[in-house]
């Protein structure tokens, strides 16, 4: 069944740590695969997490473009927004490394939202960074240039690698401060029925450790325990229910 708009939105509720762990109860991905690296920065960490699916681009800006610009292929950029399950998130590679000039600036984050992109995600560098967070227009980003040179797209729609993660066009992305996930679409459903669960489960370690007093390295081992079990009938529910 395809996804809905409140799935995403229940997505969006957890963070992205929380969102890998209910991935590995699954074991679909493995544990060191499915995310973006340290190279990719939230730009704005106080944003709520973004959710949507991929709408790929490949970009250089160290030499000017054969013909067209950025903008002049925003056109058909937009165009794919329409072929998307649900809202964009722009993910750019930056051919050039390291980068030279910004990927985006506000005018393609003002643009992108208007048509309904979640965010943007570019191996290379942003702009305009202070007016694009007064638009609450989540981007991530390997760093900051202040010029945006030569800038074009060379394709649209195919594989891109940013931050050690091949992004597909269409693949569900979950990121907040913490970093950019991408989701398995088909265990969306039974991730969401026992997210609470497992939110609670981290509790029994949390409220032991956090409680005033009385702590000692048995209770600690006794409450590790006690979470270890709960956590093991969750994943046994989990992968029941695919």
């Amino acid at each position: 069944m395809p996804l809905t708009q409140a799935h995403l939105d229940k997505l969006a509720k957890y963070d992205t740590p929380t969102i890998l762990n209910l991935i590995e109860l699954f074991d679909v991905v493995p544990r060191n695969r499915g995310y973006m690296d340290a190279r990719i920065k939230c730009n704005f960490p106080e944003f709520p997490p973004m959710v949507g699916y991929a709408c790929t681009a490949a970009f250089r800006s160290d030499a000017p473009p054969m013909g067209g610009d950025a903008y002049g292929s925003m056109d058909k950029q937009l165009t794919q927004f329409e072929s998307l399950p649900g809202p964009a998130v722009v993910v750019f590679q930056d051919l050039d490394d390291p980068a030279v000039a910004a990927t985006f600036g506000e005018v393609m984050c003002s643009t992108y939202q208007g048509f309904g992109s979640a965010g943007l995600i570019t191996s290379g560098a942003g702009r305009d960074l202070e007016q694009v967070r007064a638009i609450k227009y989540p981007v991530f980003t390997g760093g900051s240039i202040a010029s945006h040179g030569y800038c074009h797209m060379l394709h649209l729609g195919l594989p891109v690698r940013v931050g050690g993660l091949t992004v597909n066009q269409g693949d569900l992305l979950h990121g907040d401060a913490n970093g950019v996930a991408r989701i398995p679409t088909n265990i969306v459903p039974a991730m969401l029925d026992i997210a609470d669960e497992f939110v609670d489960s981290e509790k029994i370690v949390l409220d032991y450790v956090r409680q005033t007093g009385g702590k000692t390295v048995a209770g600690f081992a006794a409450a590790r325990k006690e979470f270890t079990a709960v956590v093991a009938k969750i994943t046994e529910k989990a992968k029941k229910s695919l």
